[in-house]
């Protein structure tokens, strides 16, 4: 019987309430003690709220980390992380003291029916600039699974304006 295989994973951690890099640390503490090991980490980036520009602005970081959860037990640790730093779910993209989502889960396809469940890579990740950016800055070499496109590539179809709202910090 083969052993299961570590895999190569790119997640988002974002926060618009509270102590925003706080949250984000707590997060990235809670992950490493979940079987799963942080191999990179990127930068904090500020940018508005996506898609209200009303509301608080994000702290974003992209984490790169290793483990052997498979997508779906990744995905419940990361929702049961996010209610443990006080996330609360009453309507999309409201204001949230964590965010965790799963990017890329070792360059696999999944598509379900339901929209609540998981789905990869993330939906709409090539659109947005809290995301591409983060993430080129820990893997240049990163390639869109469905699209087939680089990150490089991603990056330069982004708006003006989506480049301009968001700055490393």
């Amino acid at each position: 019987m083969l052993e299961k295989q570590a895999k190569c994973v790119f997640i988002a951690i974002g926060s618009n309430l509270g102590n925003k890099k706080l949250n984000i640390e707590s997060a990235k503490f809670k992950l490493q003690n979940s079987l799963i090991k942080i191999m990179r980490s990127s930068s904090w980036y500020e940018s508005i709220s996506w898609p209200d520009p009303s509301k608080p602005k994000f702290i974003n970081i992209v984490i790169e980390i290793s483990t052997l959860l498979s997508a779906k037990e990744l995905l419940n640790r990361c929702q049961k992380i996010e209610l443990e730093l006080g996330r609360k779910r009453f309507e999309k993209n409201e204001p949230r003291t964590c965010d965790i989502d799963i990017l890329d889960y070792d360059q696999k396809i999944i598509k379900t029916k339901n929209l609540s469940d998981l789905r990869l890579p993330h939906p709409e990740i090539e659109q947005r600039n809290f995301v591409l950016l983060p993430l080129f800055e820990i893997s240049k070499n990163w390639k869109h699974p469905i699209k087939k496109v680089n990150i490089a590539k991603l990056i330069s179809f982004l708006k003006e304006e989506q480049l301009t709202t968001i700055k490393q910090i």
